[in-house]
This record gives C-alpha cells, structure tokens and sequence, in this order.
C-alpha cells in the first residue's frame, strides 16, 4: 500500500523541520516544505498531494487561507491547519474557507494523527458521494434519452393503429352497433396509450430535472372551458362537469402545459371513479394573491391508510378493482404543483367521494428569470 503524502506549509524553519520529522515517524511521506503560499499551490499541482498541512499565518502576500481555498478549488485536495494564535476574523475565514482539520500548535503526535486520518477519511467519503453522483446523472440522462426514444418507436405504430382503424371505420359504413362498439374500444385503447406515454416522458424529465416551469398570461376561466370540452365530448359514461368561477380569473400568469397536466388528470380521475352519469364539481376562486381549484366528485373514495403515499410514482389506493391506471397521474400532478410553488390537498371519505383542492400563488407579470 503507497505512503500517503503530506505537503508541509510552514514558514518557520525549526517548526517545519519537527513537523516533517513528526510525520516520518508517523509512517507518512512528505514529499515538500514550502514557506509561502504560491509555493504550496505550485507543489500542490506538481506533486498532486494526498493532504496539505497548511499554517495560516504565512509570509508574503497570500496567506494560509487564501493558499488552502486555492488549493482545494482547483485540485481536490483536502487541507487542515496549523496555527499558534489568530485573531477572531482571520478564525471565522478560517471557519468559512470549511477545512478538513484544525491543529493548534503546540500540538501532540497522536492529535495530528487522529486529525490527519480523520480528513484523509472524510475526502475519500465525499469523492465516493461525488463519483455516485455521478453516476447517478449518468443513468439519469441515459434513462430520459431511453424513454424518449422508447415513446417515439411506440408513437410510430399507435399512429399506424390510429389511421388505419379511421380507414376501416370509413369503409365500413354504414356501421352497426357492435362494429361502433368496436371501433370505438380500438380509438379508446390508442387514446390511453398514447396518454401513458405522455405521462412516462413528462415522468422522465421529472426525474431529470429538465421539467421547466415557464408561466405566461392566461385567462382561466377561458382555460377550464377549453380543458373540460374535449373530456366531456370523449366521456362515454355520460358524467357532467358542474363548473363554476369566482373572482378576476382572467389576468393570472402561469405554466398552461403544466395546469394542463394537473387539472386533466384531476378531472380525468374524478371521471374514472365516479358512477356513471354522476356529477364532477370543478371550481374556480381567485383572489388578489391566489387561485384555486376544486375538483370534487361522488366516486368511490380512497381509504385513509392509502392517503400518505397517494402522490408516489406507480401507487394506486387498495380499492380500484378493476379500474385501469399507472399510478402515474397524481405524482405527475404533484410535481407540476410544486413548480408552480402551490399546494395541493385531498379529502376523501370511502363510497361518498374525493376532493382535491390545488392553491397556487396568483402571478399577473411573468417572473423576471434574471432576478
């Protein structure tokens, strides 16, 4: 196993020479003592130390402190000090500049020792933190790339599915109730796949980061009509969305893709679980300084024990049945909720129904990005 090396700072001679012989006795190697702190930075990049034992009150124009900053920056290398005396401020920088160690001279061969072992230890910790970090990025950006490339090879098909079946469906007319029925299930079916993989690649920059919140004016009440028409006109179990407004909704600035996601995936929801033709309450109140939005239905309610962990990617409360879903919706819409700063809250009560309330801060300017 290689000695590890210490780079020595020291400007006193008689003091750095019972340094370096309290090191090689201690089984360490140093390879340099240097006085001044241009010289300790000059080593450092030569030499690529393990450790610098660093004295803060140096000769010349760059301190201890100022050398030990410089040294960590630009190679890596953990440093601790060594110092007889210092003033409060000279302390609180040597405090802030966040080193490995602090020895104060006189010191004890088995304290430097402890010190020493001690911040050799510690950067070998965060390094293997760093290095897995890393990694995780890595897998991260080869996971997004994945899913995009696997939601663009499965969009290819679908669209195949999607045209054909509209050819089929025209040559086929005129159309009986059961070739209807059947066409409409294909229809169905592409609908919720594609809607799945929307879901896995919004999911995916989630998990990147790369989802963006970029808010922009937006007339709401103008918004809610245009999101429940197409759920309504698609809705084969007949349900009504009830909506009501209240207050000046029509100059909030938000992330339209983003409220898209939330209040389709609510509504979508309150559908999916209530009885057929049974009411989705959807409100809408602003004020001067919020917005919020009620989505409330009759359906069959979550149990209390699934309420903690509604919000987790792939979790679905324990009484579905046979209801389809990921578990992707509600962790997509808690996500799209915190970017936009908001909150968002549910109340349920099994067999009666579900409310989920979303406040979100009221903008009427599009954030400065630059402040």
């Amino acid at each position: 196993m290689a000695q590890i090396e210490i780079l020595v700072v020291e400007d006193e001679e008689v003091v750095a020479l019972d340094i370096e012989s309290t090191l090689t006795y201690l089984g360490y190697e140093v390879p340099a003592v240097v006085a001044y702190g241009k010289e300790a930075i000059e080593l450092a990049s030569e030499i690529q130390p393990d450790l610098v034992l660093m004295d803060i009150m140096l000769k010349g124009k760059m301190d201890g402190i100022d050398a030990a900053e410089e040294i960590r920056r630009r190679f890596g290398i953990p440093v601790v000090y060594l110092s007889a005396n210092a003033d409060v401020a000279t302390l609180q920088r040597a405090k802030n500049s966040e080193p490995f160690g602090y020895v104060v001279k006189p010191f004890q061969e088995k304290e430097l020792q402890i010190t020493i072992e001690m911040a050799l230890a510690r950067n070998q910790a965060e390094s293997r933190i760093k290095e897995a970090l890393i990694k995780e990025k890595e897998l991260s950006e080869l996971k997004s790339q994945f899913i995009a490339i696997a939601s663009h090879e499965f969009r290819t098909p679908l669209a195949v599915i999607q045209g054909s079946t509209e050819l089929l469906e025209r040559y086929c007319r005129p159309l009986d109730d059961k070739k209807s029925k059947h066409f409409q299930r294909i229809q169905s079916s592409v609908d919720d796949m594609i809607g799945l993989l929307d879901d896995v690649l919004l999911l995916g920059k989630v998990d990147a980061g790369k989802l963006e919140f970029k808010p922009a004016p937006l007339n709401l009440v103008e918004f809610c009509y245009n999101l429940m028409e197409p759920l309504e006109l698609h809705d084969s179990s007949q349900h009504k969305i009830i909506f009501r407004a209240q207050g000046n909704c029509e100059n909030a600035c938000m992330d339209e893709y983003l409220l898209r996601h939330i209040f389709t995936n609510l509504l979508s929801n309150a559908i999916k679980y209530s009885p057929k033709g049974g009411e989705v309450n959807f409100q809408l109140d602003c004020d001067q300084q919020t917005v919020r939005f009620c989505v409330a239905d009759e359906g069959i309610g979550i149990p209390k024990q699934d309420l903690s962990q509604l919000f987790e990617s792939f979790y679905r409360a324990t009484n579905v049945g046979n209801i389809q879903g990921t578990g992707l919706g509600l962790s997509i819409i808690k996500n799209c909720v915190d970017l936009h700063g908001g909150d968002i809250r549910v109340e349920s009560t099994v067999g009666e129904g579900t409310t989920f309330t979303v406040t979100l801060p009221k903008r009427t300017d599009i954030p400065d990005k630059h402040q």
